[in-house]
């Protein structure tokens, strides 16, 4: 019955592949043996609560083998539907072609971008070590799962599983198992065009443990291999399954033709013939089958309840902590300090990064499940939270994160804490690396996780360190996503709105562009700020003229306002830290802050790029910086007031 059961997975993903006219055929029906002997077999789960904390996570790291999950998530009564099996890749379907987080029932994260997958299962093994130390006592293990991914030769090509792996060999996470699809297939041919090196050896050399399944159809063999890897508990590891691509069909299997290509009727009648599976029509599990898997998914819940016992248990005994537990699972921001005056009292001059991280350490005061870091950059971010210790292989109570200079994996790995559940991750490195991070910050605002990136030496301010490292182009790159709030705070007290906004997003992630050089504390800066855009110095009678800027150049606006009255101008200036938020503001609103009919001249030292929405002029920096004193630099890109006030007169 196994076997049957493997077999209509392979039928009813190369079925919907074929419907579709469009998938990857390959990878489910190879890889399905493993995924039976997983899901069936050894992993923790309970199909009719989806959402159980001590759940064991599986993450398909090779996701554009959707319909394996989608196959297994139907055939498991995850309530997907036939239906949506029928409709693989169809327009509002719960079968998009890559798995989505929060649109299809079952899936912990978004996966496709191949590797991202490998670094998400990091974070959910950090995530879970972090808190079976908080919150496991003798004889109550309220927090004790492990985390699989699946990934394929792809995912073992890209730079940011090598990033991820490496951090969790040094971290030890012995509760991340690695399943390896090796059919030593891509795209383009055999992976001998472009992928010889020794798997083994390089994760042997990372601290895994290396496990090898010769036969990827044999499930004695692979639940032996996950045996195995659940009992190494030092060591994360990897287990390399040999499968053959598009296993079932013996014309076309073995070949990268069956990797991203519907098999053709023809293909699927000859799995039929080949499988024994002639005694059912497309898209229809057999009734030994659904029997199977009736009395299979009831076992499942067996784990939940007795963890539901446990936790009873446990609550009567360590009250205080069972409800510190619900809390961290809550999500709920520290509402009492936020609101409080304390919050907002902070009118210093210095540098927005300084100014962050001391609001992140009051922050971390009342928010015990903060749980962030940097790429090696903390002494520079201002991220490490003062009265808290480090997390480590030896340490797992820490909270401070060390991602070392892997900023790709650091993004990948923060969306796997945060969609894990319990934390509240933060992520922190030099703004202009965003050119590595973005890959996942794109996912996190796809996936509305509400993840935190500070992000520090904003501009040319940077100065000395020269273009390399002054982003110019970051700032549009990153408004660009959707959903993504980009929060560029002009003062100590606009950086409290951005925290602010930051601890009460619950849909989206937020970016902290902060300053390495020091900025005027503002008169005008205000709460305000919440509103993404306000009038931060108004003008005295009639408006003649609108200047918008953001973060550093905020108090040079207000300079050149005054330099501008002396000439008789009229000015009112704009503080607009979040073009996001403004722009969800009521119209009424945004009339009322720009003054339709008068003339706008945005600042901001950056590209130029997306200003003309709200502005007649910009005045940026639409070309690379240079290797000077950040004054030096903004003196020759014209962020001076003589410049703005020549703009600004042109203008009227």
């Amino acid at each position: 019955m196994e076997l049957r059961t493997i077999n209509t997975i392979r039928m009813l993903s190369a079925e919907a592949v074929q419907a579709a006219n469009s998938g990857h055929p390959g990878l489910p029906l190879g890889a399905a043996p493993m995924a039976y002997a997983l899901w069936a077999k050894e992993m923790k789960h309970n199909p009719h609560n989806p959402e159980w904390h001590n759940r064991d996570r599986f993450v398909l790291s090779a996701g554009h083998g959707s319909m394996l999950i989608y196959s297994l998530l139907h055939l498991f009564d995850y309530g997907l539907s036939m239906d949506e099996i029928k409709n693989f890749r169809q327009f509002g379907s719960k079968t998009p072609g890559h798995p989505e987080y929060g649109h299809t029932v079952g899936v912990e994260i978004s996966t496709g971008p191949l590797g991202q997958g490998i670094a998400n299962a990091v974070g959910f093994a950090m995530a879970e070590k972090h808190l079976a130390s908080k919150f496991n006592k003798p004889g109550y293990p309220v927090v004790d799962h492990h985390t699989y991914t699946l990934s394929g030769d792809g995912c073992l090509m890209e730079g940011i599983s090598y990033e991820a792996a490496s951090l969790a060999g040094t971290l030890k996470l012995g509760k991340l198992i690695l399943l390896y699809d090796s059919n030593k297939i891509t795209i383009e041919g055999d992976t001998s065009l472009a992928f010889t090196e020794d798997v083994a050896g390089r994760f042997d050399a990372m601290h895994w443990q290396v496990l090898t399944v010769e036969d990827g159809n044999d499930l004695t063999e692979i639940q032996s291999a996950i045996q195995a890897a659940k009992a190494e508990t030092e060591k994360p590891s990897i287990i390399i399954v040999k499968t053959i691509i598009g296993y079932g069909c013996p014309s076309k299997q073995g070949s990268h033709k069956v990797h991203g290509a519907p098999l053709g009727q023809d293909g699927i009648d000859e799995m039929a013939d080949f499988l024994n599976m002639n005694d059912r029509a497309a898209f229809e599990v057999p009734s030994d089958v659904a029997s199977h898997m009736k009395t299979l998914v009831e076992s499942l819940s067996n784990s939940e309840k007795a963890w539901k016992q446990n936790f009873e248990a446990y609550a009567k005994d360590y009250p205080e902590l069972a409800a510190e537990y619900e809390s961290w699972f809550s999500g709920e921001a520290p509402m009492e300090l936020l609101e409080s005056e304390a919050f907002w009292n902070y009118s210093e001059t210095t540098a927005t990064r300084s100014s962050s991280g001391k609001v992140l350490n009051v922050l971390a005061d009342h928010v015990p499940n903060f749980f962030g870091g940097s790429a090696d950059l903390a002494p520079s971010n201002n991220s490490d939270m003062k009265k808290r210790t480090s997390f480590s292989a030896s340490n797992p109570d820490g909270s401070n994160l060390h991602f070392g200079v892997r900023e790709h994996a650091m993004t990948a790995i923060v969306n796997g804490i945060q969609a894990h559940g319990g934390l509240r991750a933060y992520g922190a490195t030099f703004f202009v690396f965003t050119d590595y991070m973005k890959p996942a910050m794109r996912l996190a605002a796809l996936m509305n996780l509400p993840v935190t990136y500070i992000l520090t030496h904003d501009s040319i301010g940077v100065g000395e360190d020269g273009p390399t490292h002054q982003p110019i182009d970051h700032l549009p790159m990153l408004r660009a996503i959707p959903k993504l709030k980009v929060v560029r705070p002009a003062d100590a007290r606009e950086v409290s709105a951005a925290w602010y906004i930051a601890m009460t997003s619950k849909d989206a992630p937020v970016a902290l562009i902060l300053t390495r050089q020091n900025l005027p504390a503002l008169d005008g800066s205000s709460r305000e700020a919440l509103k993404g855009g306000y009038v931060i110095s108004k003008e005295d009678s009639k408006v003649d003229l609108v200047l918008i800027a953001t973060g550093s150049e905020v108090s040079l606006a207000i300079e050149a306002q005054k330099a501008l009255k002396a000439e008789g101008i009229d000015t009112r200036v704009v503080s607009m830290p979040c073009q996001e938020i403004f722009d969800v503001q009521p119209e009424s609103y945004k009339k009322e802050v720009l003054t339709k009919g008068v003339p706008k001249l945005s600042i901001e030292a950056a590209s130029t790029l997306g200003w003309h929405k709200y502005a007649c002029d910009a005045i940026g920096h639409d070309d690379f910086g240079h290797s000077a004193p950040a004054n030096q630099l903004f003196e020759a890109f014209g962020f001076t007031v003589e410049n703005i006030v020549t703009r600004a007169k042109k203008l009227l």
